[in-house]
């Protein structure tokens, strides 16, 4: 069970550093393989050095463990003080990471050389394997599913440390024979005190959090919660409160009015009329907002993936009073799953279509910019129907935006490209899409105008004329199986966000 402990422990502390490297520098696929590769490069120091580890191994086994303890369990809090204030902040992760892969490599071949004496070489070698290979599945399996949503990454880092720390004063009475009654005084004292250390962490976790992302994020946080699917932040200051999602921001309240009339009237007055509407994504509830404004509206469906997003559309008074109880409205009905699996099943036909995805700087999130969505999301569309897109900044990333209209030509749609600037986040991409024809630009907001803070008909016109700077741009196009998006992305934002 010792070695069952250590699997489980060990593969946790590295989904840990990997996935707040992915939540602080962003791209999650690099982040991770490059935490991986050192975590697993360490490994084969720590079981290399152990060859020369001769002496007093149940001693230094039980030593491993509570030093494990005390780095594991800190590395999450470590990680993010260290984001904060520390300029070579990758230097620290990768030495984290390496120093928690010495130790886990160190830990399995001292027990097997412990145990050699009373389990023959076959079943030595099988019993650990086996627990080792259990141990690294269980840590798989209670990461997404149970531990971040319901501890959260500082949590998570810091009960598994209590855990380390229990198997090193568990392992005293088990190997109590080959220590010395000195030794194991002062090695259950140890225990004693590192698990008194990462009780306090635990009881702190939520203040070191908040501290450390309020620094980072230069704001007074006013809500804050994990989810299964992201670290959900609410920020205030003077200009108004803000909304970020994996540390990114999604919104300032002081102008995403411009982004979301931008983004829905549009496609509302191009599509005619429009009965049943359709968002995906857009779970803040301020897209919605604004397709309310249209009479002609019947019922909106909108598509989240995360429950936890939509609740607090609904129940945080700041968002509540800002998207104007949308979500609350009759009219509306809230589909929280994914939208890539949702859109490949039977549906009544749309006659509008929102998309508001996050940025396609994953893949889990690319692959809602593929043809293969593109071409699902046709057929649950009616004939006349048109679809709108956000699509990142053509200005800062030309080849993302361009990318992503050359995939829905390339899926089958007519596109029309336009822009518009949002203060916050300065020049914004967005796209008219439809199955069928060529789309006229939209002239006329009629009595709309007058509940608009933003557009009114000659602004609107204007969007569409693109600047000489944002021009077409030749991109390859985003498939599912080779997220060429993701890589542009990536290319283009990075340093900037």
């Amino acid at each position: 069970m010792n070695v069952l402990a250590v699997a489980t422990c060990g593969l946790i502390y590295e989904l840990i550093a990997g996935t707040l490297a992915s939540y602080l520098l962003g791209d999650s696929v690099t982040q991770f393989s490059l935490v991986i590769g050192v975590y697993l490069s360490a490994l084969g120091v720590g079981a290399w050095f152990s060859q020369y580890l001769h002496e007093k191994l149940a001693r230094t086994f039980i030593e491993v463990e509570l030093a494990l303890a005390l780095v594991g369990g800190f590395s999450a809090p470590l990680l993010f003080i260290a984001f904060a204030f520390v300029q070579w902040f990758q230097l620290v992760l990768f030495g984290t990471v390496f120093v928690i892969g010495v130790l886990v490599g160190l830990e399995l071949p001292l027990l097997m050389r412990i145990l050699k004496e009373h389990l023959d070489f076959n079943n030595l070698v099988s019993r650990v394997l086996t627990f080792d290979y259990i141990g690294a599945l269980l840590a798989s399996l209670l990461f997404p599913i149970l531990l971040v949503p319901y501890l959260g990454l500082v949590r998570t880092s810091l009960v598994f440390g209590i855990l380390n720390a229990l198997v090193g004063l568990w392992g005293t009475y088990l190997l109590r024979p080959l220590l010395t009654q000195r030794g194991l005084s002062s090695l259950r004292g140890r225990a004693f005190l590192v698990v008194g250390l990462l009780v306090v962490g635990i009881i702190k976790a939520d203040s070191l959090t908040t501290w450390t992302e309020e620094i980072i994020l230069g704001k007074a946080i006013v809500h804050a919660k994990q989810t299964r699917f992201q670290r959900i932040v609410v920020t205030k200051n003077r200009q108004g409160f803000q909304l970020y999602l994996n540390g990114n921001l999604q919104f300032n309240s002081d102008d995403e009015y411009r982004y979301h009339e931008a983004l829905v009237h549009p496609v509302m007055l191009a599509a005619k009329h429009p009965k049943r509407v359709l968002v995906l994504g857009g779970g803040d509830g301020l897209a919605v907002r604004e397709i309310l404004k249209h009479d002609s509206v019947e019922s909106v469906t909108l598509v989240d993936i995360d429950p936890g997003m939509t609740d607090i559309a609904q129940n945080l008074p700041l968002l509540r009073d800002l998207n104007g109880q949308a979500l609350t409205n009759k009219k509306v009905t809230i589909v929280n799953t994914d939208a890539f699996t949702w859109i490949g099943e039977q549906h009544q036909p749309f006659d509008a279509v929102v998309i508001d995805f996050p940025d396609p700087g994953s893949y889990s999130v690319g692959k809602l910019y593929t043809t293969f969505f593109y071409k699902r999301l046709r057929q649950v569309l009616a004939p006349d129907a048109v679809v709108s897109i956000q699509c990142t900044s053509p200005l800062v990333a030309s080849r993302s935006y361009w990318c992503i209209l050359q995939t829905m030509e390339a899926a089958g749609f007519w596109v029309r490209p336009y822009c518009t600037s949002v203060p916050t986040f300065g020049v914004w991409g967005f796209a008219l899409a439809s199955p069928q024809a060529a789309i006229a630009v939209p002239q006329h907001l009629g009595d709309l105008e007058q509940e608009l803070s933003y557009l009114s008909e000659s602004v609107m016109v204007n969007m569409f004329e693109l600047p000489r700077d944002i021009q077409p741009v030749e991109t390859e196009v985003n498939q599912l199986n080779d997220q060429t998006l993701v890589r542009y992305y990536d290319e283009e934002w990075r340093g900037r966000n």
